[in-house]
């Protein structure tokens, strides 16, 4: 099996376009040899789910269950387009009169670049499993099941249906690899055909990293599953007819999800409220000044009561002493482009001192009911602050907020203001005229624009139409490398071979890091997620992230294949275009252009640690580069009065680090402990309830 990579969400990128010279080829089943090899069956069952990515329809799955004796036969065919790619993937599997799986065979794909040609079968008390060419046995257990991964829907349903009619085991052993846990959380109420409807919802954990939240109908057909796909992008299947609930569900998903982490997190090992005083450690308080040695930093709720030298800050009586000399103090660290598609990111990115988050768009149903219910005390997680995403039609396009007209944007604007989002985000299929309808009703109702340069468009224009800000260094680089060009987009391997060339020193380089400091646009260049596709045999990417030895294991196999398959001249030619990525973000700080630290995903957690490290690489001190995640996002969002520095007064954001990162910045990696919102927690315990290794 060839496993997925987290993606970057633009098309015509060099990301894109390096994972694109080695898609995987896809397959379809021989349905002819199957039916040859089993006596005449019979079709018991059949059913159509719709296909969901970002809640927009992308695609249908059918199926089939067939009898032959005492064999029950599920026949599936999954097909989607995501964007422009085809992601088919066909699925038979035998089963027992009891529905105990007896033989798999999966083969297509579960996501753009990520390939699937699984067979399994059960001989014996042995199952053989062959995942692409390697092959190996395992034990078969008393209660199993045969499945891998999200799709196809028709397989979670026969799953289902298995746990409930085997005692709903705790766990439960799935082959090729893991084991899932099922628990029941309630009842929802739908309408079809004008008609209430009862379903039964599950989470289900171990299919993907986190969790899944299942719906099933009084006669245990599947009707919906939330969850995500292989680049850990929002996916749903609906059953059809049920279409209608798909927002419903959706948001139903995220406040449930979070509801069992709060759960959890209420037995974390050294958990505090209330008041509480740190003493010993170095405070680096992100203002600029000096550290403070041997520091006293007090808090009372929610609140910074005092910070400054032991010896001039009084420890209050009723105050909870956290002793931390030899330790470290900073603000809570900001990334500043997430994707919270997932709850199980709340407790990462609290475990790795991220206490603020910019969600760089979502489904806007999921991520208001997590945002809210971790503000509410009912989750758990970091702040969240919002960027509503907006896209033109066009093949290319994702989610389902349109915006192909000036009616259309005051319309979309409006409700993400009204429902408390601090910014709009541009995607990659608006027109100009459009991209500046949406900025201009934004900044009348005090929001700001952030987003990709879209299609057709360069860094100029889109500043020009309205622009605050913009994701990702790629489109600075190809607004450097196309200015004074011909207006016809060049072919890949062009695109990549000029941003190799690129000489930010140049008379466009110049112009372009004079316009954008000259406009005041704030850059989150994402580094980390760039990286993803430069390591090579001799740099392998654990040396560059050793966080990716950490993830949970669902992560660890996604994850383990990053720079395989690439040509040395590929690798080559990417690791170059990385260094000019380097250059340009070294000359827009040294320009005076905001640069804030963003990830857009890759390793969860640990990613934002690397896009630091990766600022001093680009000639940052480590302090401007811990101010790229601390004061400097809290100023680009108007909250710098609140949030980004450890001062009196302030809200009570900080982490205690193991190290000191303005001795080495790779200490930063080291956080022992986060205040968020006036909550102490243990690292430890938080990366461990998301199946991390702390």
């Amino acid at each position: 099996m060839i496993r997925p990579l987290p993606l970057l969400r633009f098309a015509g990128c060099f990301l894109l376009a390096m994972t694109a010279v080695r898609q995987p080829p896809s397959g379809q089943l021989s349905r002819n040899a199957a039916a040859e090899s089993s006596p005449p069956a019979q079709v018991v069952e059949q059913g159509k789910f719709r296909l969901h990515k970002f809640e927009q329809a992308i695609g249908e799955e059918s199926y089939q269950i067939q009898q032959s004796g005492s064999t029950l036969v599920l026949i599936s065919d999954f097909k989607c387009k995501d964007r422009f790619t085809e992601v088919p993937l066909a699925a038979k599997v035998e089963f027992a009169a009891d529905l105990t799986p007896q033989k798999l065979e999966l083969k297509g794909k579960t996501a753009r670049t990520t390939a699937i040609d699984d067979a399994l079968a059960v001989q014996g008390d042995r199952i053989h499993i062959r995942e692409d060419k390697a092959e190996h046995e395992e034990p078969r257990p008393e209660r199993y099941f045969l499945i891998a991964g999200y799709a196809p829907s028709a397989l979670q349903m026969m799953l289902m249906r298995y746990w409930l009619a085997h005692g709903s085991p705790e766990t439960l052993k799935t082959f090729p690899s893991g084991e899932v846990k099922i628990q029941h959380r309630g009842s929802d109420q739908v309408q079809k055909d004008g008609k209430p409807v009862r379903l039964e919802r599950y989470s289900v954990s171990g299919l993907i990293w986190g969790r899944e939240t299942v719906w099933l109908d009084p006669e245990k057909n599947l009707a919906a599953v939330v969850t995500v796909d292989a680049e850990f992008d929002h996916f749903e299947a609906m059953r059809e007819g049920l279409e209608l609930a798909l927002p419903a569900l959706v948001a139903r998903a995220g406040s449930d999800q979070m509801a069992v982490l709060a759960d959890i997190a209420k037995h974390f090992p050294g958990r505090r409220t209330g008041k509480l005083a740190f003493r010993g450690a170095t405070l680096i308080d992100g203002t600029g000044r000096a550290p403070v040695t041997d520091s006293v930093v007090v808090i009372d709720g929610d609140r910074i009561l005092a910070a400054g030298p032991r010896k001039s800050v009084p420890i209050p009586k009723d105050a909870t002493v956290v002793e931390s000399k030899g330790k470290t103090i900073l603000p809570g660290l900001w990334d500043m482009h997430a994707h919270f598609e997932q709850v199980e990111w709340g407790p990462v990115y609290l475990a790795a001192g991220v206490t603020t988050v910019r969600d760089c768009g979502n489904e806007f149903e999921f991520i208001t009911a997590v945002r809210d219910a971790i503000r509410d005390g009912n989750g758990l997680g970091p702040r969240l602050l919002l960027a509503g995403v907006v896209d033109g039609s066009a093949p290319a396009a994702i989610g389902v907020q349109r915006v192909d007209n000036a009616q259309q944007a005051e319309e979309w604007v409006k409700r993400y203001h009204d429902a408390g989002f601090q910014q709009m985000k541009i995607y990659s299929s608006m027109t100009r005229d459009n991209v500046a309808a949406v900025a201009t009703d934004a900044h009348r109702l005090g929001m700001s624009v952030t987003g990709h340069v879209p299609e057709g468009m360069n860094v100029y224009q889109a500043v020009e139409a309205g622009m605050d800000q913009i994701n990702h260094i790629e489109f600075i680089a190809e607004g450097i490398t196309q200015e004074g060009k011909s207006s016809e987009k060049p072919t890949r391997i062009q695109g990549m071979q000029a941003a190799a060339a690129l000489d930010v020193n140049s008379p466009a380089g110049r112009k372009a890091v004079q316009f954008l400091k000259a406009h005041g646009t704030v850059v989150d260049p994402t580094l980390a997620v760039a990286e993803l596709f430069t390591p090579s045999p001799n740099r392998p990417y654990e040396s560059l992230e050793p966080g990716v030895k950490k993830v949970a294991p669902e992560l660890a196999a996604q994850l383990a294949d990053i720079g395989a398959g690439e040509s040395p001249e590929m690798i080559e030619l990417g690791q170059k275009i990385f260094r000019k990525y380097l250059e340009i973000v070294g000359q827009l700080h040294r320009a005076g252009v905001p640069v804030v630290a963003g990830t857009d995903q890759a390793v969860p957690g640990h990613s934002l640690h690397r896009e630091i490290e990766l600022y001093v690489e680009a000639g940052m001190t480590p302090l401007e580069a811990i101010q790229s995640a601390t004061l400097v996002p809290a100023q680009v969002m108007g909250l710098a009065k609140q949030w980004g520095t450890v001062e009196v007064g302030k809200k009570a954001d900080l982490i205690v680090l193991g190290g000191n990162p303005l001795e080495s910045i790779r200490n930063i990696r080291k956080v022992e402990k986060v205040v968020s919102g006036g909550t102490l927690y243990d690292s430890r315990p938080l990366w461990q309830s998301v199946g991390f290794k702390p």
